[in-house]
């Protein structure tokens, strides 16, 4: 098992920022790959941003490409999600994921966090 919780979400104005973290705990960290989604209301939950276990190859959707940057400090047990140039179609709830083998679906989610973006 695997135990996930986010934090850092907020509410902000357009064009800024925001770090999302996800802390990991139970299992070993580095043998993970991790991940963001979001769901906005109404909407189903998408992929945002995925980091491999093994040479931390990083992945996005593309409306977020060059403005969100997905990190994992495996020492720390941690993966972030820093947000750059917010836009207010980015507000949604963020989960964190993690999965032994599957690198964009995940086996354990976090509890979410929202982030809210005003115009």
């Amino acid at each position: 098992q695997v135990q996930l919780v986010e934090s850092g979400g907020g509410l902000v104005q357009a064009g800024g920022s925001l770090r999302l973290s996800c802390a990991a705990s139970g299992r070993t960290f580095s043998e993970y790959h991790m991940g963001w989604f979001r769901q906005a209301p109404g909407k189903e939950r998408e992929f945002v941003a995925a980091i491999t276990k093994i040479n931390s190859n990083t992945y996005y959707t593309d409306s977020v490409k060059g403005r969100f940057t997905i990190s994992r400090d495996n020492a720390k047990n941690t993966v972030s999600l820093q947000m750059n140039s917010l836009k207010p179609e980015d507000t949604a709830v963020y989960y964190c994921g993690g999965s032994w083998w599957r690198l964009f679906d995940y086996d354990y989610w976090g509890q979410g966090t929202q982030v809210t973006v005003s115009s």
